[in-house]
């Protein structure tokens, strides 16, 4: 009679945590549809502006041919304006994103203190003064203050405020303040070290400069030791 009680409890109880999990999973479910539907009706709205903006912009490009004395008509020019209007919007895609929607649920409620440093990240914008390139190296560093946040996202962060005309010093600011007040941790501090075309291709033409910025936050402005970890981790390789 015991045995038939035990059987019974535990079946009971198994059949309790199946129902409890299943129902975990399906709100896990429809949360996540919900963010997709959410991200594809964006998505589908940006889409759309860029292309409502695509034929002034390819108007302007074959202006700017023209004016150069180019033959728009010839075959290696024909699609060019189109192109360049194309490759314009991606790498200005930045004014349409936010900082939120790329963090989205990737913040974590995590017991951790110590420092957090993604190293090396791939970095390339335009220079608002020449619309030329400049590309390099970001090294961000944060101390938790009891969340953390995926650490590809912080590339993303990157990404955001990169795709987007820009000089160096203000995006150095932006990623460094973006990460603070989205995670509120203790300090963060950002370096990008970058190659500028206009220095390169034009003016000077300086081939072998690289012009370094910083921004120190919180614990990392306040702290010499701490800021003296950063900057040895981030040179290290």
């Amino acid at each position: 009679m015991e045995c038939h009680n035990r059987t019974e409890i535990n079946g009971k109880c198994n059949g309790k945590i199946v129902t409890e999990i299943h129902n975990a999973f399906g709100e896990f479910s429809i949360k996540a549809k919900k963010h997709a539907f959410q991200d594809n009706q964006e998505k589908s709205r940006k889409e759309a502006e860029d292309a409502s903006r695509l034929p002034a912009l390819e108007a302007a490009y074959a202006t700017i041919l023209q004016e150069l004395g180019e033959d728009t008509d010839l075959p290696g020019l024909l699609r060019t304006p189109l192109r360049a209007a194309k490759a314009m919007q991606f790498l200005t895609k930045g004014y349409h994103e936010n900082i939120y929607d790329i963090l989205n649920d990737a913040i974590f409620d995590e017991n951790h203190d110590e420092m957090v440093i993604v190293k090396d990240i791939d970095m390339f914008s335009l220079c608002e003064h020449h619309l030329v390139p400049f590309f390099g190296k970001v090294h961000i560093g944060y101390l938790p203050n009891k969340k953390v946040v995926g650490l590809s996202k912080l590339a993303r962060i990157v990404e955001v405020y990169s795709r987007r005309l820009q000089v160096q010093e203000r995006l150095t600011k932006q990623i460094a303040t973006a990460v603070s007040e989205t995670l509120q941790p203790a300090g963060v501090a950002v370096i990008i070290e970058a190659v500028h075309m206009c220095m390169v291709m034009r003016g000077v033409q300086k081939m072998n400069s690289r012009t370094v910025t910083s921004t120190m936050l919180g614990v990392f402005r306040e702290d010499p030791k701490t800021r003296e970890e950063f900057l040895a981790l981030a040179k290290d390789r």
